[in-house]
């Protein structure tokens, strides 16, 4: 996977237009320089927002496969990750029953060591990242953790003196 240059698609949206600004004045050239010159970062975030949208409805279209867009420094970089064999599939954890099967997007912010392991079991289990993610939160939340002994609103620790 390599990073999407987007420094030919802003250029050619500048040489356009220089081309329109070509007709005008030379102050109409010289504004259109300048607005060429501080378009660029919002260019970027546009053809970024576009890919991100693309990459979700090929997702939703794709049975069981992930395109996501990442971005690698100032390029997004497009990301595919196949559906696993029929032969190895996990059956999807049980929702529970108060499940009405919409879905939810969130962001996660997560170490870079921790998203790589997660990446890394993710591949050894066949799965996508957001898969393998989803089955470990509805593990988690399978599992009630222990209470906690001696600790809580109404635990008292230490000593007195009389």
């Amino acid at each position: 996977m390599t990073a999407l240059d987007l420094s030919e698609y802003v250029d050619a949206l500048r040489a356009h237009l220089a081309t329109a600004a070509a007709a005008g004045t030379e102050q109409t050239r010289e504004n259109a320089r300048l607005l060429a010159d501080t378009l660029e970062p919002a260019v970027r975030l546009v053809v970024t927002d576009a890919l991100t949208a693309m990459a979700a409805e090929v997702t939703a279209a794709w049975d069981g496969g992930l395109v996501d867009i990442r971005m690698r420094g100032r390029d997004p970089e497009v990301v595919v990750v196949p559906a696993p064999p029929a032969a190895d599939a996990v059956p999807e954890p049980d929702p529970g029953p108060d499940d009405d099967g919409a879905l939810a997007r969130i962001s996660l912010r997560l170490p870079e060591s921790l998203k790589s392991r997660a990446e890394a079991a993710a591949a050894s289990a066949g799965t996508s990242l957001n898969t393998w993610l989803v089955r470990a939160v509805a593990a988690g939340l399978r599992t009630p953790e222990p209470p906690h002994p001696g600790r809580g609103p109404r635990s008292w620790s230490g000593f007195a003196r009389s």
